[in-house]
């Protein structure tokens, strides 16, 4: 079945990227010149999702801006024959059929899925992670959406991550399929050491069936006190099995300074009109160091 729907889930408090977040939601902090959750929606886009559904928490209507028209600024680049960029805005705003749901209470990535129930309406659906900005020429949400359509399985973006980072994550219990693709029967979320079952862990990118609600909604608090995304799909897992896919690409984790500053400075190699300038300044800050 073709994937049409997706869910972002973009209501964390954004804590790590303090005090920018304090006024700025941290899905807007910018690559280059596009805030990050623009880059998830092209994603989306790019892989033929035509529904997306914005999970958004109090303060972040500033996202549900950025997506919508802005007339007044729109008149006034077409007076200042600014056609590009005018051109750019109104794409931007018609990308996709984007809707908003708020989380009223933080109560973990489960909760937050959970409140998109009535949008998934009885179909699969992708989720994608507000945190983590994946940048390739295959859109990773697409990788993920032709192995369910492959499988007919829930499938999972998953990544081989240092041993301290699946701590911090959570740990796949699987066997290879084919070459990128796995066939996981288990998870846990954070494991403690001896808890590990492999190095890989999921990273920002799910397709789910509309059953996980159901597994949600008698899935028990883990850890942290929040409903646990990872927990409902260790029982989907355990079940039926999932699928994992260890997708191209370069992923940025926008809640880490280190790995926001990389994004922008990739992105700026990879754009034609500053690109020279930025290798040259990077040639002559690698001198003083």
């Amino acid at each position: 079945m073709k994937i049409k729907k997706a869910v972002i889930t973009a209501a964390g408090y954004g804590t790590r990227m303090l005090p920018a977040t304090k006024s700025m939601p941290k899905e807007m902090l910018p690559i280059l010149d596009k805030p990050a959750i623009q880059y998830i929606v092209e994603e989306c886009v790019n892989a033929g999702i035509t529904d997306i559904l914005i999970i958004l928490s109090r303060g972040k209507h500033v996202v549900e801006d950025h997506f919508d028209r802005s007339p007044d600024l729109e008149l006034q680049l077409q007076k200042s024959g600014k056609d590009e960029l005018y051109n750019e805005l109104v794409r931007i705003a018609s990308m996709a059929n984007i809707v908003y749901v708020r989380q009223a209470e933080q109560l973990g990535l489960g909760h937050a899925v959970l409140c998109a129930k009535s949008f998934a309406g009885g179909e699969p659906f992708a989720v994608l992670y507000g945190d983590d900005v994946i940048i390739g020429e295959d859109p990773a949400i697409a990788q993920l959406c032709r192995a369910y359509d492959k499988y007919g399985k829930g499938t999972v973006g998953i990544k081989e991550v240092p041993t301290e980072d699946v701590m911090k994550y959570s740990s796949m219990k699987l066997n290879v399929l084919e070459d990128g693709s796995f066939s996981i029967t288990d998870m846990i979320e954070k494991p403690a050491p001896e808890q590990i079952f492999s190095n890989y862990s999921i990273l920002g990118r799910c397709i789910l069936p509309p059953e996980i609600f159901d597994i949600l909604e008698h899935t028990p608090c883990g850890k942290g006190g929040e409903l646990q995304l990872t927990d409902a799909m260790k029982t989907l897992a355990n079940r039926e099995g999932m699928i994992g896919v260890d997708f191209t690409g370069i992923r940025y984790d926008m809640g880490n300074k280190l790995s926001a500053l990389k994004a922008s400075i990739e992105t700026g190699l990879n754009r034609a009109e500053i690109a020279d300038g930025l290798k040259e300044y990077i040639k002559q800050l690698a001198e003083k160091l």
